[in-house]
């Protein structure tokens, strides 16, 4: 494969993951509410760490809550790596 047709397949690969559902919600996050980007990243990544159950009683959250911010943190990580 050439250089230019490896660097057109990867720009058609980098686009189509810009299509997606995970990479529209990361954006929209960032681009409605860019006060809390770092809160919800922190957040989502306590959550990585301790597990959705185990960090939901610890901050006395409900875990449906929990799960939608561990979301939104996985969705903004993923907008921000596309994007740089």
């Amino acid at each position: 494969m050439s250089t230019e047709a490896s660097a057109n397949a990867a720009a058609g690969f980098l686009a189509s993951l810009q299509e997606s559902d995970l990479y529209s919600m990361g954006a929209f996050f960032c681009d409605q509410h860019p006060e809390l980007v770092e809160e919800v990243v922190a957040r989502s990544e306590a959550i990585e760490q301790r597990g959705l159950e185990r960090w939901a009683g610890e901050t006395e959250t409900p875990v449906e809550e929990a799960f939608r911010t561990l979301v939104t943190g996985l969705a903004v990580r993923y907008y921000k790596a596309l994007a740089g």
